[in-house]
């Protein structure tokens, strides 16, 4: 079954280079985000984790863990991080869970119930496990993004998104395009106008469907 927005995200328990750990007691009460990758020892990939390692303080100022995902196995993952460091100049601290036999890729929709990775496989053989994923506290999916091989994804984005989904968290609020950390934000058509003003100050009125907001702190 596809996996979409808002559904829980399968709480499996999963072998890493940190050991085993279930997904849901990982995450706690935190805000997470898995990201995965078909192959260790890959160019694209290995600029990606070190891209993820040198937001380290980032992550933590947001509350946010972070997990890799990968079809290679744990001894792969810890040889691997050596090259990641090197080349971000920063420590990889996070997990990352060994999937060799696809489980976790399955079961968040990455690759088809029947795929398999035969005998001397190349990256080709899983690239849609290109995904990052942006969990909530309530263990509930809120961003899916999936890139191709060729392009290195944007973890300026991914911290973008996640201060946008963290900002309107259970919250009668959303944000425009391009927004940026305080930027004013769109209230929901759920309050009428003197309902949203009480709740949130003077509304900038562009259309009777899109009234902004100062972003609350």
């Amino acid at each position: 079954m596809a996996l979409r927005i808002n559904d829980e995200l399968p709480n499996l328990t999963v072998t890493t280079d940190q050991g085993d750990l279930t997904l849901h007691d990982w995450i706690g009460d935190s805000w997470a985000i898995l990201f995965s990758h078909p192959k260790d020892y890959t160019p694209v990939c290995t600029t990606e984790f070190g891209a993820v390692a040198q937001l380290a303080d980032e992550w933590a100022k947001r509350g946010t863990k972070v997990m890799g995902i990968s079809v290679d196995g744990v001894e792969e993952h810890k040889g691997w991080k050596n090259d990641i460091e090197s080349v971000a100049g920063a420590p990889a601290g996070f997990p990352i869970i060994a999937d060799e036999d696809l489980t976790v890729a399955k079961a968040l929709d990455m690759l088809p119930a029947d795929a398999y990775l035969p005998d001397g496989r190349t990256p080709a053989d899983s690239a849609t496990v290109r995904s990052v994923f942006i969990v909530a506290p309530n263990k509930k999916v809120q961003l899916m993004m999936t890139y191709p091989m060729s392009v290195g994804r944007n973890f300026a984005e991914v911290l973008r998104a996640l201060d946008g989904l963290q900002r309107t968290y259970e919250q009668p609020l959303a944000t425009p395009a391009n927004w940026e950390t305080g930027q004013d934000v769109i209230v929901a058509l759920a309050l009428d106008d003197a309902a949203a003003a009480e709740k949130y100050g003077d509304l900038d009125i562009k259309l009777p469907y899109l009234r902004f907001a100062k972003s609350p702190e």
